[in-house]
């Protein structure tokens, strides 16, 4: 039987949506579920450390937020907003974008922005506009200091410089998601160096986070709903890690995020090897998916009738999560991108 969209709401009160960081990164609270018995527990995600067994495998996403929100004038003088989404191949700095303005603009036309930038229409698919940005030459240091970080729209304030740290993980490497993977805010370096102390190999995969993963389902017939592509990137280390563990028994594989779950999903073999290179990951991940790599998940609470939601809902099933869920606005939990975790076995 076809899953309905419907299957996967629940009950949020709006103040649970947290609207600002923890005060620490690991001062958050930890909820924990066992799929297999139902058992739920919580503590604090400064002792996460605990749940982990010597020989256990921790993949991190190492995508970097860009700041990609940049305001500026059109030529005729009226005001206009580019939200890149992600950089399009061949070379040079050309993007996807949403362009919000009170005309849109045509192809051909230019918009002024911050640090000398200068982005030229190319040309409309959908909601998806193709633009040229200029000068090349010092492009990355010049969006950073242009742009603003692309918060959430659930957060109802305005990006500050405070989040230019901790709307990004402290092992951010590659930039290139105009999101978060929110599970790897809460590490700190000293916590990421217990949970080594504990016997467990770190390593990473990349995926650059896109809107796609936000948009919202569309479709209450779920078979008819498609993923959007985002890039991702397998090193062979971590190739070699997980297909050790996959082929020899031995620890788990515990992926952090949901990025980092649908990037070894897509990209998984029969048997739960992966291999090492790149691709485009467009799995859509809900109940009745039999995963074949990822052990266990740390994740956030994500928002109702979500792809993400029905990613973990697949990973532990339906009705527990639900469980969990209502559990977690009992406990009066935070929730999405600032907010509280949980790790699922």
């Amino acid at each position: 039987m076809s899953m309905r969209l419907s299957d996967f709401d629940y009950y949020l009160p709006p103040e649970l949506i947290a609207q600002e960081p923890a005060a620490r990164r690991d001062a958050s609270r930890l909820m924990t579920l066992d799929r297999h018995d139902g058992t739920l527990d919580e503590t604090e995600f400064s002792r996460i450390a605990d749940c982990f067994r010597d020989g256990d495998l921790l993949i991190l996403n190492d995508t970097r937020v860009i700041p990609a929100r940049l305001l500026g004038r059109k030529e005729t003088g009226g005001r206009a907003e580019l939200f890149l989404v992600r950089r399009l191949p061949g070379g040079g700095e050309r993007w996807q974008c949403l362009v919000r303005a009170s005309k849109p603009p045509r192809p051909g036309s230019k918009i002024l922005l911050p640090e000398g930038l200068v982005a030229e229409i190319i040309d409309r698919t959908d909601d998806h506009w193709t633009v040229s940005l200029t000068p090349e030459e010092g492009f990355a240091g010049r969006l950073e200091r242009a742009g603003e970080m692309p918060l959430p729209p659930y957060i109802k304030r305005p990006a500050c410089r405070a989040d230019r740290e901790r709307y990004q993980t402290v092992f951010s490497r590659e930039s290139g998601a105009v999101a978060a993977p929110t599970a790897g805010l809460h590490f700190t370096p000293a916590l990421l160096d217990k949970v080594r102390g504990r016997g467990v190999e770190i390593r990473t995969v990349t995926l650059h986070v896109g809107l796609g993963t936000f948009l919202p389902v569309r479709v209450e017939n779920l078979d008819e709903h498609r993923m959007h592509r985002e890039w991702y990137r397998i090193p062979q280390e971590t190739e070699a890690a997980v297909n050790a563990r996959k082929r020899d028994g031995g620890g788990r594989v515990i992926a952090l995020g949901t990025t980092t779950a649908r990037t070894l999903e897509h990209a998984a073999a029969p048997d739960g090897t992966v291999p090492a290179g790149e691709g485009e990951a467009d799995i859509f991940i809900r109940p009745g998916y039999r995963f074949r790599t990822v052990d266990a998940l740390i994740t956030n609470f994500h928002l109702p009738q979500s792809t993400l939601l029905m990613l973990v809902a697949a990973f532990a099933g339906r009705d527990l999560i639900l469980h969990a869920y209502e559990e977690a606005v009992r406990r009066r939990f935070r929730f999405f991108s600032y907010g509280d975790a949980m790790m699922i076995f």
